[in-house]
């Protein structure tokens, strides 16, 4: 049991803005569990539901996500997003207080965030991780804003640990090596990455991985669907939806899983010859962590993605499509075209949450009381 500032329990809560904040705390969570500490799982919905089935020896707090919806169109995704901030700013206030209470109530010593703005404190350490200390915007006075409100929010906490590696430009390019950090101390954790890189000797499956908010979700799904259909085009569709019910009526050439855990997908994805996925971070580690050609289609005006789809375009990492072109026969052409290559990676592990735990800033609160 490790004893740094007595810490014993700690508090993992991912973000709900699709699945990818809660897979990433996979590796974190089983090397916080590896090392002996108690874990509290702070999430619902969907994500609650993949971490349980992955965790069930561990215990939930129930912790209502922000519940972020996406428009149907890409131009009115910023409006989509303004008319929805009153009601993100309650949230994260609220989630706030919550956390006040629950520190004492289950002695939690020590908090970790994965985008959660509300859940910082004075009592005990708390962690925000995040890899965009960028957050991209179409206009440079306004990205600047943004970083600054951003800014305000991290600097609540005590540390922010970024998932990328430390080398300047690492995986996320500006998004996590910025020409300004925050004020608090920010570590570099290395790649968040549940999967162990096995050799596939037989890589023949077109997998298609979706996940993200609806309704754009739902609408990748049913244009992949229809153009399958027409051209016969074998695919495994893997649809995001970990406590959904109930499958779709296809015909028997589209092969579908609702979800598939960890190892599960792990197999499915290194029998690929291609995957075609959205352009979310905690992917992009992955598809690279396991060197799998890939076909990137980001969610439409959600900057962040389509900057990523770009970045790894041109580097070779992967092939770009925008999803109101998307054409499936011209994507698995395209990708049987490009040459890829795969960077060198430094991914995250027991040793380096020892150091990340270990370089904590002394706190001048450390006790569960605040005094």
């Amino acid at each position: 049991m490790s004893t740094d500032f007595n810490i014993q329990t700690v508090l993992v809560a991912p973000l709900d803005w699709g699945l990818g904040h809660a897979t990433r705390c996979i590796p974190l969570i089983h090397a916080l569990t590896d090392l002996g500490y108690r874990v509290l799982i702070a999430t619902d919905g969907p994500q609650e539901n993949l971490l349980k089935k992955e965790f069930p020896q561990h215990d939930f707090l129930k912790l209502p996500g922000y519940k972020i919806r996406y428009s149907r169109s890409r131009g009115w995704l910023p409006f989509k997003i303004i008319q929805q901030l009153p009601a993100l700013l309650q949230i994260v206030q609220w989630e706030h207080g919550w956390l006040e209470q629950v520190i004492e109530q289950y002695g939690i010593d020590l908090v970790i965030s994965d985008n959660r703005y509300g859940l910082w404190t004075r009592k005990i350490p708390a962690i925000f991780i995040t890899h965009q200390l960028t957050i991209k915007a179409p206009y440079r006075w306004l990205e600047k804003l943004i970083q600054k409100i951003n800014y305000r929010y991290i600097n609540r906490f005590t540390v922010c640990w970024v998932p990328d590696m430390k080398d300047v430009d690492g995986l996320a390019s500006i998004l996590s090596h910025p020409e300004k950090k925050p004020q608090l101390p920010v570590e570099y954790m290395g790649l968040l990455t549940r999967f162990k890189r096995q050799e596939a000797s037989d890589r023949k499956k077109v997998t298609v991985v979706l996940s993200g908010p609806e309704p754009q979700r739902t609408m990748l799904e049913e244009k992949i669907i229809e153009q399958a259909k027409q051209t016969k085009q074998e695919i495994v569709l893997v649809r995001g939806l970990p406590d959904a019910k109930t499958q779709l009526l296809l015909p028997s050439f589209i092969q579908q899983f609702n979800h598939l855990e960890t190892t599960d997908l792990q197999a499915l994805l290194q029998a690929s010859e291609l995957v075609i996925t959205r352009s979310g971070y905690t992917s992009l580690m992955e598809l690279m962590q396991l060197r799998i050609k890939s076909v990137l289609v980001p969610t439409p005006g959600q900057t962040e993605q389509e900057y990523l789809a770009h970045v790894f375009n041109r580097k070779g990492y992967a092939v770009q499509m925008p999803q109101h072109s998307f054409d499936l026969t011209k994507t698995i052409s395209s990708s049987r075209a490009h040459v890829y290559r795969f960077p060198a990676l430094t991914l995250f592990d027991e040793q380096k949450l020892q150091m990340l735990i270990r370089s904590i800033p002394n706190h001048r609160n450390s006790t569960k009381s605040g005094s």
